[in-house]
């Protein structure tokens, strides 16, 4: 009786004995498949975290806010921070990996509030740079617009000051000797007789002008009376051969002027050129034996 107790309580224990060890392997392999578990959940925490650390850095260059820089590599240094706490975390710690993949959860949400934030920023920058752009077009077309009508009031300017000059026509050279008769040989010309038409111009100012004449030898030389018979003519003074006045009064009128030979003049080409205020309103040639 004794010995079928003993046996009972041997068979118990033993069953005992299989329970507690089924239940204590089967606890462990739950244990050890957790802790691997824990191990890729722990490194995929700490990819996230180091991406997000790195993207704040992205976002830092993209901007040119200093308090929001500022704000940006506050919440990096915290991400940095977390990254290297969850490096130390053992992966049987549960808790701790708990706690920091709800901070994860909770960065995850700044920076994209912040990524929203920024982008919103630049479209604004965008749109406000494309406004200043077409500001700038805008100006430059004006300017060119104002530069384009500066120019044709020049030129429109220009052109009624041309229809304003006088204009010399039929201009007619007569040399002559000393019982004033035409000839052409150069040692008995006595006297040079020049006669032009000033055109009708009713644009032209009337009144007082002062007409000069130039007479060109064949080596350019101005025959001229006195080196101080001079004349303004493009920023420079120029000599002149014959000075007359005349009264204009708008309509055509003809204009005669001497020149009376007291040098030695050689023969050939001889060139006439006829001013009036400050420009050349005509020009002829002449030829003497």
């Amino acid at each position: 009786m004794n010995n079928k107790k003993f046996i009972i309580t041997i068979i118990i224990l033993a069953v005992i004995v299989a329970a507690v060890s089924f239940f204590a392997v089967n606890e462990a392999r739950k244990n050890k498949e957790m802790s691997q578990l824990f191990a890729v959940e722990k490194q995929e925490m700490e990819n996230e975290y180091s991406t997000f650390a790195t993207q704040y850095d992205e976002l830092q260059i993209q901007i040119n806010n200093d308090s929001l820089r500022e704000k940006l590599e506050s919440e990096k240094l915290k991400t940095q921070r977390l990254l290297e706490e969850l490096r130390q975390v053992k992966t049987s710690d549960a808790a701790e990996i708990m706690r920091l993949k709800k901070e994860l959860k909770t960065v995850r949400a700044v920076l994209r509030s912040y990524v929203m934030q920024i982008d919103s920023l630049n479209k604004i920058n965008a749109a406000l740079m494309q406004e200043n752009q077409e500001v700038k077009s805008k100006y430059s077309a004006a300017t060119a617009q104002i530069s384009n009508l500066s120019q044709e009031t020049k030129s429109l300017n220009e052109k009624v000051s041309l229809a304003a000059q006088l204009d010399a026509t039929n201009i007619r050279v007569q040399t002559l000797n000393k019982r004033g008769r035409d000839t052409e040989r150069v040692k008995n010309i006595k006297k040079i007789a020049i006669s032009f038409t000033i055109v009708k111009n009713i644009t032209a100012q009337t009144g007082n002008k002062t007409l000069y004449v130039r007479i060109a030898k064949p080596d350019n030389e101005v025959l001229t009376k006195s080196p101080s018979n001079q004349f303004k003519f493009e920023d420079r003074n120029i000599s002149y051969s014959i000075k007359k006045y005349i009264e204009y009064t708008g309509e055509e009128q003809t204009v005669t002027v001497y020149w009376d030979v007291e040098e030695f003049l050689a023969a050939g080409t001889y060139h006439v050129y006829i001013f009036a205020d400050g420009s050349m309103i005509g020009q002829g040639s002449f030829r003497m034996k």
